[in-house]
């Protein structure tokens, strides 16, 4: 076994960024309106297919995040983790029926228009502010961190060289537009499902070799079972299990994932609904199509992200065993960093027992996932920016050709704030964690103004503010005065303090009168066509097949 790169493997590579740059090169002269457009460079509107869409949503899902951190807390945690994915394909289900037609029908571009449509100006504003923090702070910066860390490991390149290479190659592929992320993010998910199943294939029989008799991966499947039947639970109790927190020390499991009260208090369902429904970042690319295309590329992202289980998290739960057995020198050496347990070394010190030629796949399918991922947030960063902000506040007559440009220079911009921030998450434990935890400040806040303003006729402004507002305090009194209480359980417990001030609120100002800035909502806008219902049906199958057999 040979750490790092080989020639073959950097041959490889190097094909699959040919090919994505000759293709998006191809795309961007070639596909769609060839005028310097606005809607068409953050939209990239009527030009995406129902399948580009699906494939852009996860491609830009399934980053870093995913394949480093997910992989880190399947290490951690075990199976429990595949919640995310199991509750994120159904929530784009319901995303696709309820949230879509509210947006599309209404001709909402960006989520901080939706809010000044329904609300007013100020919340709009205060929440594209917020939106631009977050962004650039917890999530472009971490899929940076993560991605930079997995590429390090792999090649053996300092971290800031491959921090630096991804943010160029990620920069290249933004400054095209929402079509050309679009389109070659069709080429990523390619990449990144037919890699990550490789390496998920390989850490099987990988396992089977060292642990067991070598008989392939269905006894590496057993394995997992046999040498760690805790990491095969769905659901802990406090005090239960406790696992490495990536800092030297040793969390509760039930801290990270706590049980069935994550879906009673509903902080699991805030995840996915916010994170999928309420971001610019998922939906944008579903709202320059109509409704059926946008409904169809949703329901394709829901059938893909049933499949990231098997690839992100069983190459987990592998490396969990091969180091708890000490079956490979390699492997608890790369996971170990100065006696501390690094559950994030995890994938990308698998990666690095693969095969020659293998290596350089896998290789291309996590930079697949992480430049597709970046490129997607810094065009929502982009969107926000000069859409809800420099149209509105620095300069209302600019023309189109200036707003594309800026749009391009608010994506350097941003990337080389993020660039610059990302070495400094390596004082955090876990990568997953860290942009849950931190994320969930403001969730509750959004995903309570958002359910109340699309579906609620009395929801006032004052209370969407007061909730918005009340949202980050709240999160953090309840973080360091309540420190024992689950972060997901934290989202809950926010989320309904936001549903009772907000309705309150509204309550007292509406005077039992609807808001005279309520959506006028037809109910035929959630009927749904015959294909889509096979398909909505054919995904929760899948859904019910994955839990079955991950159970």
């Amino acid at each position: 076994m040979t750490l790092g790169l080989e020639t073959v493997d950097y041959v490889i590579f190097f094909i699959y960024f040919v090919i994505v740059a000759s293709y998006g090169y191809w795309v961007y002269h070639h596909k769609g309106r060839q005028n310097a457009d606005s809607k068409d460079f953050f939209l990239a509107e009527g030009s995406l297919t129902w399948w580009a869409i699906g494939a852009s949503i996860i491609a830009s899902n399934i980053s870093a995040e995913q394949f480093i951190g997910m992989s880190g807390q399947a290490f951690q945690l075990g199976l429990a983790i595949s919640v995310y994915e199991l509750v994120g394909g159904l929530s784009l289900v319901v995303i696709a029926i309820y949230f879509l037609p509210m947006y599309i029908r209404n001709k909402i571009y960006t989520m901080p228009q939706f809010l000044e449509m329904r609300y007013d100006k100020r919340l709009a504003t205060i929440m594209a502010v917020f939106w631009l923090f977050l962004y650039i702070l917890v999530n472009l910066t971490s899929i940076i961190y993560l991605g930079a860390l997995s590429i390090e490991k792999m090649t053996g390149f300092g971290f800031m060289s491959c921090a630096i290479f991804l943010t160029v190659f990620a920069v290249f592929i933004t400054l095209g537009g929402m079509k050309v992320i679009g389109y070659t993010d069709v080429i990523q998910v390619v990449c990144l499902v037919v890699g990550g199943l490789a390496t998920t294939y390989l850490a099987l029989s990988l396992l089977s070799d060292k642990v067991g008799t070598g008989a392939g991966v269905f006894e590496g499947l057993s394995l997992i079972k046999q040498k760690a039947d805790h990491h095969m639970h769905m659901i802990f109790e406090r005090g239960e299990y406790f696992v490495h927190d990536g800092r030297g020390g040793k969390i509760d499991a039930y801290n990270q994932l706590p049980g069935l009260m994550m879906f009673i208090i509903g902080g699991q369902w805030i995840v996915n609904f916010n994170y999928f429904g309420c971001n610019q970042y998922m939906i944008q690319r579903a709202l320059g199509a109509d409704l059926p295309t946008a409904r169809n590329g949703v329901l394709f992202a829901a059938f893909l992200k049933l499949m990231m289980p098997f690839i992100v998290v069983l190459p987990g739960l592998a490396a969990y065993v091969l180091f708890q057995e000490n079956a490979d020198a390699a492997i608890v050496q790369g996971i170990t960093d100065n006696n501390v347990v690094k559950p994030d070394n995890a994938y990308p010190v698998l990666l690095n027992i693969l095969p020659t030629g293998l290596k350089g796949l896998s290789f291309a399918a996590l930079t697949a996932a992480i430049v597709a991922s970046l490129a997607g947030k810094a065009n929502s960063i982009s969107t926000i920016y000069m859409l809800d902000i420099h149209k509105k506040f620095v300069n209302p007559n600019i023309s189109e050709k200036q707003t594309v440009w800026l749009g391009r220079v608010a994506i350097i911009v941003s990337f080389i704030i993020a660039l610059a921030i990302s070495p400094f998450l390596q004082n955090f434990g876990q990568g997953f964690e860290y942009i849950q935890e931190y994320t969930g400040f403001i969730s509750p806040g959004i995903l309570c103004i958002f359910l109340l303003g699309m579906f609620w006729k009395r929801a006032s402004a004052n209370g969407a503010l007061a909730a918005a507002v009340l949202s980050i305090p709240l999160s953090t009194l309840l973080k360091y005065q309540v420190p024992d209480m689950p972060f997901l359980n934290r989202m809950g417990t926010v989320f309904w303090i936001c549903v009772v001030v907000h309705v309150t609120i509204s309550l007292i100002e509406s005077r039992g009168q609807r808001n005279p800035k309520a959506f006028a909502v037809d109910r035929h806008w959630f009927q749904t066509n015959s294909s889509f219902r096979v398909g909505a049906a054919a995904v929760c199958a899948l859904l019910a097949l994955v839990y079955v057999i991950f159970w």
